[in-house]
């Protein structure tokens, strides 16, 4: 149980974690962590499972916001976990640093940087077997499906082995189907960049309009924006430039509205000629 300063109010600490989570997937990344902060609770584990949730929403505001602020959310979890008798949240925090390292390594100096040219080939092959560990040491299949979703985007993103990505996403996507629509709407997203490329646009619109959906089944308004700006992409490939340009269009305005500041980038390059889906090779 967990009770928060002010009104004094008792509550449980998962359904403080659920309101949190729900929060930040709706873009309220603040009043997330202000909620986790301001609950309090004597028992370990219990202060375990706040700081583990303020680390994800950290992650998630630092991503979509172009805030850095998870390292010191991460140490505190990591500190925090260290007070409890059982490793219980171990592994999401663990997962919770890896994604915070891909995207690191992905984004570098606020660009994205695909490919393994210019970054370290041994923090690289760490990272993909810190994705295969987590894999194995998941004790659930949506736990082992977004392990296995971060695998396939490091693999795809990092180390252009474009060909050995998908298979991934189909085992994430397996596993989302069985209760996940996040986990679902991601590898659905990352299947349908590899349609796109194949040219396949009727599949890639069959997936993508599928992934905006279920992410705004599960209230994911940052992630729904971003799947409204590859549909707008399609839009443009089959020549309807005016609908692309007013998707987008709206897709600038309620990122910029929430602090969804790189998809908001994105949508503005969009809008100025730059295709968001383009690859290593069609920048060089």
């Amino acid at each position: 149980m967990t009770k928060t300063s002010t009104t004094q109010a008792v509550l449980p600490v998962d359904e403080v974690v659920a309101a949190a989570r729900e929060l930040a997937r709706a873009g309220r990344w603040q009043r997330a962590s202000a909620l986790l902060d301001a609950a309090a609770t004597a028992e370990p584990h219990g202060r375990a499972a706040l700081a583990v949730a303020g680390a994800e929403i950290a992650l998630e505001h630092d991503w979509f916001g172009g805030t850095d602020t998870v390292d010191k959310r991460i140490a505190a979890a990591y500190k925090a976990l260290a007070e409890t008798t059982a490793p219980v949240g171990v592994w999401d925090l663990d997962f919770v640093r890896l994604r915070h390292t891909y995207f690191r390594l992905l984004l570098g100096d606020g660009t994205f940087r695909f490919g393994p040219a210019g970054k370290d080939p041994g923090e690289l092959a760490e990272l993909r077997r810190c994705a295969q560990e987590l894999c194995e040491r998941a004790d659930d299949d949506v736990r082992r499906g977004w392990a296995r979703l971060y695998l396939g985007l490091i693999v795809d993103n990092l180390f252009a082995e474009r060909e050995a990505a998908p298979a991934h996403y189909e085992l994430a996507l397996s596993a989302g189907e069985s209760g996940d629509d996040l986990l679902a709407r991601e590898a659905l997203r990352h299947l349908g960049d590899h349609d796109h490329d194949d040219l396949d646009h009727a599949r890639a619109r069959e997936r993508w309009t599928r992934a905006t959906a279920l992410g705004a089944r599960a209230g994911n308004v940052p992630g729904t924006l971003s799947q409204q700006l590859l549909l707008a992409v399609l839009a443009r490939d089959r020549g309807d430039e005016a609908g692309a340009a007013a998707l987008a269009t709206e897709v600038a305005r309620w990122a910029g509205a929430i602090g969804a500041v790189r998809i908001e980038a994105q949508a503005t390059g969009f809008l100025a000629g730059v295709d968001p889906t383009a690859g290593p090779e069609d920048e060089s």
